[in-house]
């Protein structure tokens, strides 16, 4: 099933649940203006308690710091809940910020979201 979600804020966020796992794939920047939309969707998944949450960051070509704090916040509940978080798709901008703040160390970071099922 998938769904996709446009906003004001100039960002998209598609989702998909395949293989028992649910896929949010954020299309554009999420900064500032974008980020609190993906953390409500983040908060609505979490809430349906998948087993494994994957964000295909693969059509992010830039994060700031308040969108690298909606993910740890999404690790976090992904903790309280069980569900496995597992990061794709990575830019090079995106990774080298998850790098200089040592989060790939943190985080379940692969390439793609076929390796996201199997992480």
């Amino acid at each position: 099933m998938a769904d996709s979600r446009k906003n004001p804020d100039n960002i998209t966020i598609r989702c998909e649940t395949r293989d028992g796992a649910t896929t949010v794939a954020p299309i554009g920047d999420v900064d500032l203006t974008a980020s609190p939309v993906l953390r409500t969707e983040l908060k609505r998944l979490h809430g349906l308690r998948p087993q494994r949450l994957i964000i295909d960051l693969s059509q992010v070509p830039y994060m700031d710091s308040s969108g690298v704090a909606t993910l740890v916040e999404a690790m976090q509940m992904s903790r309280k809940s069980g569900t496995k978080l597992v990061l794709c798709g990575m830019q090079g901008k995106v990774r080298s910020i998850f790098e200089i703040a040592r989060l790939d160390t943190v985080f379940t970071i692969v390439s793609d979201t076929d390796a996201a099922l199997v992480a």
